[in-house]
């Protein structure tokens, strides 16, 4: 039986302009939508031996929902139906997507009511590692359940490794009696500090299940951190880990400083490794979580005998989301962040009007972009389809934050006014206390795109803003 220290970590711990490549494999138009049902459900969470079914949210009756699997090139075509009781939308994360398609409730697309239906039909240009979750109340749907992968594979097989496998990490806030502490949504001690973070994690929707490798396998790993407000450090010694992938997008392959993958939450990130222990043998991946490692899952070496060696070097993988970046005519925007448990914000704009932090508090609105708390009014900027926008983003919290950006993947240029030495091309980005990151991207998609911090909680009590590509 595995034990309760396994699986219980103690109580919580309070692209170019082009997007679509030359030759785009359509959907017969005749075909009906697959159903992509949002529901209420059960999900065997915790060890069977130990504890029933949870109660969760989820999609189709699975959580994670069941991974999309399409080749670049290739439509996504879901009809979302809304069996919960209350409003929800789909946002496909990281997909350079047509803007009506995106998910973003009150942006791009009215909340879908209970009892009603959407159709979600677009191109995935891309090849890499996505996924879809709820855009409408994410804070709760997704601690929920609401969330699954989406892969989109290269138009050619790439022979880089035997096989492939997906590692979809989450973390579940629950109760003695393994269910999701329903009391504990929407607290404001979440929203105001590090965001709600979850006493139990899982990997593909279960504590501590068994992966069966061989000997000699190499496997690429689509890691995938759908917590809402968790950062994972996933180790992955003895596998002699390389990254050739960031939240979908191509880097030249590189190892990693001490094996381990830190990942942001809705971050994702693609890496090979090598299968090098024993026949017979059983090897953990582990999670920090709490401040100490946990085993969140085990590599089950089979019997058989080892596979021949591989070679060192590691094939890339083909670039598809083309980038044109002139920083001379780049159009300059700046983001402040403020608020916060510990923050120095005293006042905000909330409907047009000056609060103080009393009233914030009050209509828990506890951070702000630029002295605004979540107002979308206007947006941070606008700009033309091909200009360049470098945005300055300081961080004036005690907390970390993970920026994402819709529709869009960018550069990271600099930390604290030193070159990143990586200069990934990303669509979220880790953002230290009292840190200036600059970013980069060409605004080459249009229409109205969110940008806001990826823990859930600090999005929902101000931390969310929009912008126009024209």
């Amino acid at each position: 039986m595995i034990s309760r220290r396994r699986f219980m970590l103690g109580t919580a711990a309070l692209a170019g302009s082009a997007l679509t490549p030359a030759a785009i494999r359509a959907a017969p138009a005749a075909e009906p939508f697959p159903e992509l049902r949002a529901a209420p459900a059960t999900a065997q969470l915790l060890p069977a031996d130990t504890f029933g079914p949870t109660q969760v949210w989820a999609y189709n009756g699975a959580t994670p929902g069941a991974p999309i699997r399409v080749k670049a090139g290739e439509r996504v075509r879901r009809r979302l139906v809304n069996d919960l009781p209350q409003s929800t939308a789909v946002h496909w994360h990281g997909i350079r997507i047509d803007n009506a398609m995106d998910g973003a409730a009150g942006l791009t697309q009215d909340p879908v009511q209970p009892g009603a239906r959407f159709d979600y039909d677009f191109v995935a240009p891309d090849a890499g590692t996505f996924w879809y979750h709820s855009h409408d109340r994410s804070w709760e749907q997704m601690a929920r359940g609401l969330s699954g992968p989406l892969i989109v594979e290269e138009p050619e097989p790439w022979l880089g490794a035997d096989r492939e496998l997906t590692l979809f990490i989450d973390d579940w806030r629950l109760t003695g009696e393994g269910m999701i502490d329903e009391d504990s949504l929407g607290s404001l001690m979440d929203w105001g500090h590090g965001g709600r973070i979850g006493n139990v994690v899982t990997v593909n929707g279960t504590v501590g299940p068994v992966l069966p490798v061989r000997a000699g396998e190499r496997i690429r790993l689509r890691l995938i951190n759908g917590a809402n407000a968790r950062i994972l450090g996933v180790s992955l010694e003895g596998l002699g880990p390389r990254l050739i992938a960031v939240d979908g997008h191509p880097v030249a392959p590189r190892g990693l400083k001490d094996d381990v993958v830190v990942l942001a939450p809705a971050q994702r990130a693609d890496v090979v490794v090598d299968c090098q222990a024993e026949p017979g043998a059983r090897v953990p991946v582990k999670v920090y979580a709490d401040r100490s490692w946990i085993d969140a899952a085990d590599l089950v070496y089979d019997n058989r005998a080892a596979l021949p060696t591989k070679p060192s070097d590691i094939k890339p993988l083909a670039e598809t989301m083309r980038h044109e970046l002139d920083m001379d005519k780049a159009l300059d925007v700046r983001l402040d962040m403020s608020g916060g448990a510990m923050g120095s914000m005293e006042r905000a704009m909330v409907d047009g009007r000056e609060r103080g932090f009393d009233e914030l508090v009050k209509l828990r609105r506890i951070w702000a972009f630029n002295g605004v708390a979540g107002d979308m009014d206007e947006p941070l900027f606008r700009a033309s389809v091909g200009r360049t926008v470098k945005l300055t983003i300081f961080n004036d919290t005690r907390w970390p934050h993970a920026m994402h950006l819709h529709g869009h993947h960018f550069k990271v240029l600099t930390r604290d006014g030193k070159a990143d030495p990586d200069g990934d091309w990303r669509d979220t980005v880790l953002n230290a206390p009292m840190e200036t990151i600059e970013i980069a991207l060409e605004a080459s998609n249009p229409g109205k795109w969110l940008l806001h911090c990826h823990m859930l909680e600090h999005q929902v009590a101000g931390m969310k803003t929009w912008f126009e590509v024209a």
